[in-house]
């Protein structure tokens, strides 16, 4: 036997004013047959899950691209052909092959695509026939399509946000793919449209029941695989909206009624599973009252995992004009910054301009004298089972014990490493400021006196009512309240 694994992905905020080009792929996660190094990024994990389940069971493995591009605004149509084009003529050279795995995000859209993942999963099939096994692996965020599913064998979405459970999918998807080949099962995948948007937090209720309720209906009466699609609001394509997805073994209706079942579900559940958003003053008055520390505020909406810039100052400015003492943001994305704090030093006193970089979107910059903490190099973040790039990061340190950690990669806060790689003490301050909407959550809970989602200003912002939607359906909840 003889399996094929590839990765192709982003996240894609159609509202960002980030195109996302080569270099953002470069910079992001970029290796060629399987060169993932012994620590790979959480977007190799699935591949070297496929590899080692293919190798204990004697198959040969070839691996082709592995792309990832840091989420941001709509690919480069040439980027895009040419990543998928790399993938295609990598699997017309290793032809036959008896199943194809591909780790996609689901939310990538292109100039021309708006559906990179069907897109791909449509060439695939093209090249295999319509006999051979193709498994995908996708980020809850995504839109899932039906020229997706018409072109996939099998489909497994995370079910955790945050995403702790990307190698357990893969491992899923390894089982009912190569259970496929070998004539054990024949899967059937049915989709159901739950008529809505939103953002669910699984680590807490009523959505940590609804994925327990997703994983008790696995491995009974012919269910391979239940999942649900939270989608991604900030990318307008014709596709967005929540969706279930449940995979039998070969038991159609049965699929189609769990689905329905477990839509109706998560619409019951649908205003009640949404984020507790407070606004910025709101967020940093509860903060202050709380009686212990840190108490962890949220910047959903300047989030690089979501597309944003992550140089946004609305919440810097409110604590500094407050007077509020004892607080750390991270990480701001500014590499001038961070190479001027660099070149002058650990110690140096100065003036220095902060964030506030890309537009209206990231707020105006702000000026502080400062002294320049702890540098470290090609600093990193642990993320799940894999470790995340931060570039360079430096501690700056700014009036009334006012932090900033500036790194030169653009991306959002995982984990407390992204202030102790600096020397900051994250468990020592009153405020904690993290550029995530969700993933820092599993690094952050164990030390958070309190944790607060805050509506700042930004590129996703969460009320979707604000989005200037040309091509998403217009009659989803809470568009229109139904």
């Amino acid at each position: 036997m003889k399996i094929f694994t590839a990765l192709l992905g982003t996240e894609t905020n159609t509202f960002s004013p980030f195109l996302t080009g080569w270099q953002n792929f470069e910079e992001t996660y970029l290796v060629r047959a399987g060169a993932h190094g012994e620590k790979p990024s959480a977007f190799g994990i699935p591949l070297v899950v496929w590899r080692e389940r293919a190798r204990e069971r004697g198959w040969e493995v070839a691996e082709s691209l592995a792309a990832f591009a840091m989420p941001a605004g709509v690919t480069l149509r040439h980027v895009y052909e040419s990543l998928r084009d790399e993938i295609l003529a990598d699997l017309r050279a290793a032809l036959p092959v008896d199943a194809v795995f591909l780790n996609m995000h689901g939310a990538m859209v292109a100039d021309g695509y708006d559906d990179c993942e069907g897109d791909l999963l449509a060439h695939v099939r093209q090249v295999v026939g319509p006999d051979v096994p193709i498994g995908g692996e996708l980020d809850l965020h995504c839109h899932l399509t039906q020229q997706m599913v018409e072109n996939a064998t099998a489909l497994v979405l995370y079910k955790e946000y945050p995403h702790i459970d990307v190698g357990e999918r893969a491992h899923e998807l390894f089982t009912i793919i190569a259970d496929a080949v070998e004539g054990k099962v024949k899967p059937h995948m049915t989709l159901h449209d739950c008529g809505m948007l939103g953002v669910f937090h699984t680590s807490r209720e009523p959505m940590k029941s609804l994925v327990a309720h997703m994983q008790a209906l696995e491995g009974k009466e012919g269910v391979l695989s239940v999942s649900l699609a939270h989608c991604f609001p900030w990318g307008d394509v014709p596709d967005l909206g929540v969706r279930t997805l449940v995979i039998t073994d070969n038991r159609p209706e049965h699929g189609a009624a769990l689905a329905q079942d477990l839509g109706e579900r998560i619409w019951a559940i649908r205003k009640e599973a949404q984020p507790p958003y407070r606004s910025m003053q709101q967020a940093l008055d509860e903060a202050l009252a709380h009686a212990g520390s840190p108490v962890v505020l949220a910047d959903v909406a300047d989030n690089a995992g979501g597309g944003a810039p992550n140089d946004s100052t609305f919440l810097l400015r409110a604590i500094l004009d407050r007077g509020i003492p004892n607080a750390a943001i991270g990480c701001i994305w500014d590499p001038i910054a961070a190479a001027v704090a660099m070149e002058a030093g650990e110690g140096a006193e100065f003036d220095i301009r902060v964030g506030g970089k890309m537009g209206p979107m990231s707020g105006d910059p702000v000026d502080l004298h400062v002294r320049v903490g702890r540098i470290a190099r090609n600093a990193t973040q642990r993320f799940g089972q894999g470790v995340g790039k931060l570039g360079d990061a430096v501690a700056i340190h700014g009036p009334n014990g006012v932090d900033v950690v500036a790194i030169t990669h653009r991306t959002q806060t995982f984990s407390p490493e992204v202030f102790t790689n600096v020397g900051i003490d994250p468990a020592q301050k009153k405020i904690l400021v993290v550029k995530s909407m969700q993933h820092f959550y599993a690094g952050f809970a164990p030390i958070a006196a309190e944790t607060l989602y805050v509506a700042a200003p930004g590129a996703l912002v969460p009320d979707f009512s604000l989005l200037p939607y040309r091509k998403a359906r217009r009659d989803l909840w809470p568009l229109v309240e139904r």
